[in-house]
């Protein structure tokens, strides 16, 4: 009975194939896990961040009111719409 090496090679470079693929999923499962809770607790970060900034410029447009301070604020909100345009934000509402 002849060998035929062909088969024999196409079947151990799937085998070898298999491995490396099995090692590279259990890496990139292990880095995906540790990612997940990077970028769950700068989720959190991020939302805790945005309700100070939204208490913040709410408290801040209340004093100006009371203030009666209308150049302030037109100034503050130039301001704010700038950064908000710079980052993308405002085209990316209007669409």
């Amino acid at each position: 009975m002849e060998l035929n090496w062909v088969i024999l090679g196409w079947l151990i470079d799937m085998i070898l194939n298999g491995f490396v693929w099995l090692i590279i999923a259990a890496f990139s499962l292990l880095v995906i896990d540790v990612t997940d809770k990077w970028t769950r607790k700068a989720v959190k970060l991020m939302g805790q961040a945005d309700d100070w900034i939204r208490e913040f410029i709410e408290h801040l447009f209340e004093w100006i009111l009371q203030k009666n301070l209308k150049i302030l604020s037109s100034i503050i909100l130039l301001i704010i719409f700038g950064i908000l345009a710079q980052l993308g934000i405002i085209p990316k509402l209007i669409t």
